[in-house]
């Protein structure tokens, strides 16, 4: 059986970025939304991947931004992934001419398996708990009863996973990847290394 892949989201601090490397996470994620407490800037963000090892992916996070936005960020850091959770269009998405992930509101406004037929490019889904039009991070869970059959690309569960049930959502839903933000923090931004040693031990034991 395959390993569910893990990606932590939202970091600040360089010391949470060794951890998590340190922790075996795949991917670690970075937030340029304005709005969202772990937003980060482009200068703070070349710090933080300054000395990122072989085979850690980089994946930046956006929201309803312009284009412009987008390619200042990308101009400047090597991300190796885009994750869209605003109202872009796959047209809006791919003229970047990168892979990019695609973020379902599964909190309702939408049919999960439509939303994501229009984003034929899209390399993944990322099942968040967010409805149409809200933005994610929540830390709210949504019922993964819910998450229909039919899928053609991989998935990447997210949406109030933490070290208390990111086990059971693994056995429950053998997703490609989880994603984490608030369930591993101490503070907005601010990871702990306990709750990531945990949530990292949660998912091998739901792979088990």
């Amino acid at each position: 059986m395959s390993r569910t892949r893990i990606k932590i989201c939202g970091f600040t601090r360089i010391e949470d970025v060794s951890n998590a490397v340190a922790l075996g996470v795949d991917a670690l994620g970075f937030v340029f939304v304005e709005s969202s407490p772990r937003c980060v800037k482009i200068d703070q963000v070349k710090e933080l991947i300054q000395h990122l090892p072989p085979f850690v992916q980089t994946v930046g996070l956006f929201m309803s931004q312009t284009e412009q936005e987008i390619r200042e960020v990308l101009h400047e850091i090597p991300l190796n992934l885009l994750q869209f959770h605003g109202d872009e269009t796959p047209e809006f998405c791919e003229q970047f001419k990168m892979p990019y992930i695609k973020a379902i509101p599964m909190g309702g406004g939408v049919d999960p398996l439509d939303y994501a037929a229009q984003h034929a490019e899209s390399i993944g889904f990322l099942l968040d708990s967010h409805a149409l039009g809200e933005s994610g991070g929540s830390g709210d869970i949504f019922d993964w009863k819910n998450i229909p059959q039919g899928f053609d690309r991989p998935l990447i569960l997210a949406g109030g996973l933490n070290i208390d049930n990111v086990c059971e959502a693994v056995r429950q839903v053998r997703p490609y990847a989880v994603d984490v933000s608030s369930g591993v923090e101490v503070a907005k931004g601010i990871k702990d290394q306990e709750k990531m040693a945990a949530f990292v031990r949660g998912v091998r034991e739901g792979d088990n």
